[in-house]
């Protein structure tokens, strides 16, 4: 039953998805007269936050430790923390959606209803000073009330299916190492928890393209024996012919005395 094969790359592209949000954020820093002396960039990579704070610890542990080059801040590493179905979101099962196929008049494309589902990130920043770590989470907050939604393409070989996902923040939280030793390097973190809403698609279905479709009209039970009449045969046809499933077209109705075969 789950032996065809397929790969969307929904996990990956919300990943990827996510972490372009926060990819291009920038720190300031003033003297005392209020002129900028430096602009930086502050880098963003996928990352455990643990791996941060057991780096950040070593630089101060051990002789070898500390010929280590320390790790640069501000900067911001970003996981994925959990994953779970969200039935609310859930439409009919039978739904589905088509597209044609490149090249064919014949058959077409069948998309079923996704599978919804949660996938909960985690951000973290991490600076050295809190006017660094304002700067940064000040540049995320006003985006989110709490809802933020972005247009992706959840098919690549179909890149006019878009569709929209919600990313909400659901709180903000920050740590504060400033009761260590004073030889300690003191690093402050912010933590920012989203939820973003994707869904999850099945396999693509072939399915050929209907052409014709006739309906036989009868008088019930008119004839002899209480048999029924038949009244005439519409049949209905695109026109042209040979029209895809994305085409414009129009019908061709006719009206026969005939059953259709």
């Amino acid at each position: 039953m789950f032996g065809t094969w397929f790969y969307h790359k929904r996990v990956r592209t919300a990943v990827s998805v996510f972490g372009s949000l926060f990819n291009n954020l920038y720190v300031l820093r003033e003297n005392s007269s209020g002129e900028i002396i430096s602009q930086v960039r502050v880098p963003l990579s996928y990352a455990p936050k643990r791996n941060f704070i057991e780096r950040l610890s070593e630089m101060i542990n051990g002789e070898e430790a500390e010929r280590k080059v320390a790790i640069k801040l501000p900067r911001m590493s970003f996981e994925i923390t959990s994953l779970q179905y969200d039935p609310n979101r859930q439409l009919p099962k039978v739904n589905n959606f088509v597209k044609s196929i490149s090249g064919s008049t014949t058959s077409k494309r069948k998309f079923y209803t996704a599978v919804p589902y949660d996938i909960n990130f985690q951000l973290n920043i991490y600076a050295k000073g809190q006017d660094d770590a304002l700067q940064i989470v000040e540049q995320i907050l006003p985006y989110f009330n709490p809802q933020y939604s972005v247009t992706i393409k959840p098919f690549s070989d179909y890149t006019d299916i878009l569709e929209d996902v919600p990313i909400v923040l659901n709180g903000v939280s920050f740590q504060d190492n400033y009761e260590g030793p004073l030889d300690e390097r003191r690093t402050i973190i912010y933590t920012l928890d989203f939820l973003m809403k994707v869904s999850f698609y099945g396999p693509q279905q072939n399915g050929a393209i209907i052409r014709q479709v006739n309906n036989n009209i009868f008088n019930i039970g008119a004839g002899l024996s209480d048999s029924d009449v038949l009244l005439n045969n519409i049949q209905i046809t695109p026109t042209p012919s040979n029209v895809s499933v994305d085409s414009d077209f129009d019908f061709n109705i006719s009206y026969l005395d005939t059953p259709a075969p």
